[in-house]
């Protein structure tokens, strides 16, 4: 098999290909001087990759290339635009594919926060008006790196099923097919507000779940670590065992939802990792117990791992991946055990996703 990655980072796209995940072939950059905080492969029909790009002429966007990045297509018109007066588009922050079910689906989160549905596979967009007129949205603020539609899971089975979470705002649920959201954040604390258990306002980082296992979902907070098992209803705290509670990146092992990955960092006031030293979380237990994977990863690292910059493949035994915000990107072979560089020197990363092609 081959492994591709995409690197999106705030200079533009890198592409690594490895056979074997341990030693690794690096390209770019596609979209030079462009930040591209969002990625996502689209493999329901054929190999899609997408990008959201922002251009400091242009603006921002979203390309696609079907052929792994040899040729980008871009619309001569905007593909996600705001069809209201007192907003427009300044970043788009989450790509997401649809289920197998819905072909040529993808949904797309953006700053100012609200969301966006394509049905050609991501060449134009609509905009999801529920989310937008909902009665909360004067009230979202903005996050330290604005204000944002970041996560976006579709349910795996009922297409009017979605859960979305933005920073800050909190997590939000439709079951109409965005026509109407409820605010699902019961459970998880917003310490800086003098009620720290709102029903909203949270800045939630990112949330994540595993198709198998629909009504379980697993949140990394502004402080806190939490799992859902209620479908978003309550959340609980499965911090105990990490060293911190703070961090970004939430990721599901692709064949077992009790498995999972974060990248604990030491405060919001203090980006890096405790102590300086590298390493990944993973828990097998749903977040019961924890064990830190540092076998090759640095002891000197003082910087961190932003929300969608951590990703798994799906092969059968997965490669889990993590780039931060130094440059520098590792993957690991075999579900986090040891860890090998892929690239170092890069700008800012964003954002990681995987893909397995195979041979």
């Amino acid at each position: 098999m081959t492994v591709v990655v995409a690197i999106g980072t705030r200079k533009g796209l890198w592409l690594a290909r490895s056979e074997d995940r341990v030693t690794w072939q690096v390209d770019g950059p596609h979209h030079a001087m462009q930040e591209v905080y969002a990625v996502a492969f689209d493999s329901r029909e054929g190999l899609r990759l997408m990008a959201g790009v922002s251009s400091p002429h242009f603006g921002p966007g979203v390309s696609i290339s079907d052929d792994l990045g040899a040729t980008w297509e871009e619309s001569s018109t905007p593909p996600i635009a705001f069809p209201v007066d007192d907003a427009a588009l300044e970043r788009v922050w989450q790509l997401q594919p649809a289920p197998a079910s819905q072909p040529g689906v993808v949904y797309a989160g953006t700053q100012p926060s609200a969301l966006f549905r394509s049905s050609d596979g991501g060449r134009s967009f609509e905009f999801v008006e529920g989310l937008w007129n909902h009665p909360h949205r004067p009230e979202w603020e903005a996050g330290f790196g604005g204000q944002a539609v970041h996560t976006i899971v579709p349910d795996p089975v009922d297409p009017d099923r979605m859960l979305v979470a933005m920073s800050t705002g909190g997590v939000y649920r439709t079951a109409d097919g965005g026509k109407s959201w409820e605010a699902r954040n019961k459970g998880i604390k917003a310490y800086f507000f003098p009620d720290p258990w709102p029903e909203f306002g949270q800045c939630v980082h990112k949330v994540a779940q595993h198709p198998a296992l629909a009504s379980r979902f697993y949140a990394q907070n502004h402080h806190g670590v939490y799992r859902s098992d209620d479908g978003g209803d309550t959340w609980q705290s499965i911090a105990e065992g990490l060293p911190t509670d703070f961090g970004f990146a939430m990721v599901v092992h692709p064949h077992d939802p009790d498995t999972i990955f974060t990248f604990p960092i030491e405060a919001d006031g203090r980006r890096f990792p405790p102590e300086g030293k590298c390493r990944v979380y993973r828990s097998r237990d749903a977040g019961s117990s924890w064990e830190a994977l540092g076998e090759g990863l640095p002891d000197a690292f003082w910087t961190a791992v932003m929300r969608d910059a951590m990703c798994t493949d799906d092969a059968a035994v997965p490669g889990v991946y993590f780039g931060s915000r130094s440059g520098e990107v590792y993957a690991s072979p075999d579900e986090g055990d040891t860890w090998h560089q892929v690239a170092a020197h890069l700008p800012d990363v964003m954002s990681v996703r995987a893909t397995v092609i195979p041979t």
